[in-house]
């Protein structure tokens, strides 16, 4: 019996890689990748035709979906949303960038623990409120901010969404990984209630959250040290 598999078919896969790293156009690379595939595990041409024909349709409405939301935010941001974010957070003498961010990490994490992971975000969360909101914080202390630790403020501000949402999600006992995790060991015997599977997720979700509000505490550390002898040497002058 031949057991032999046949590989060609995973140059669809080197084509996805190759074309973001050239830096294509995402629907332009998948279809690319679809039809190496197809050609490569023999496909007839009609067949390849009619599977991407019915993946067009199936997804047709997912643009929308997906754009509907991001308009939105788009003019909240044109009417002020980021402003009205920063002049509210300036006006909170006690916040710094590191608190808020941790007061936004136990707020993902919970709230995704609960399944509502749809809460946070990057495109409707973060880069219109989240971000802004720790730039305001740390301009409210130090002044104007370089270029190069704004930055690393919003990057930790995308790097705490990421955090709460992909452990608090481990907790949800619906989630599609605690499911998935539950009908392999289901399918090998082993009889497990996915209930225990999500709370065995809480001692990792926790030891995140101390991890990551350690790293938002060396933030405001560094911004500290790095802005607040300038700010010292501003005063002296003056």
């Amino acid at each position: 019996m031949d057991s032999s598999v046949n590989l060609w078919p995973l140059l669809g896969v080197a084509v996805v890689v190759a074309g973001f790293l050239l830096r294509a156009n995402p629907v332009l690379v998948a279809v690319a990748a679809c039809g190496v595939t197809g050609v490569a595990a023999a496909m007839p041409l009609v067949a390849l035709l009619e599977s991407l024909g019915n993946a067009f349709v199936k997804t047709r409405n997912l643009p929308l979906i997906l754009l509907l939301p991001v308009a939105a935010i788009g003019l909240l941001e044109r009417f002020g949303l980021r402003d009205r974010a920063q002049a509210v957070i300036a006006g909170v003498k006690s916040a710094t960038a590191g608190r808020l961010l941790i007061v936004y990490l136990f707020a993902r994490e919970s709230t995704a623990a609960m399944g509502l992971t749809s809460l946070g975000g990057h495109p409707n969360m973060v880069r219109p409120l989240v971000a802004p909101m720790a730039e305001a914080a740390a301009e409210a202390q130090y002044g104007a901010l370089p270029e190069r630790l704004r930055h690393r403020i919003r990057a930790m501000s995308a790097a705490t969404d990421n955090v709460g949402l992909f452990f608090g999600e481990d907790i949800f006992v619906a989630f599609g990984a605690i499911v998935l995790m539950h009908t392999i060991l289901q399918a090998e015997g082993i009889e497990v209630n996915p209930l225990h599977i999500a709370l065995w997720g809480i001692p990792t979700a926790i030891s995140a959250f101390v991890i990551h509000a350690w790293n938002l505490r060396r933030l405001d550390a560094q911004l500290r040290r790095e802005l607040g002898t300038h700010t010292n040497a501003e005063k002296a002058a003056a």
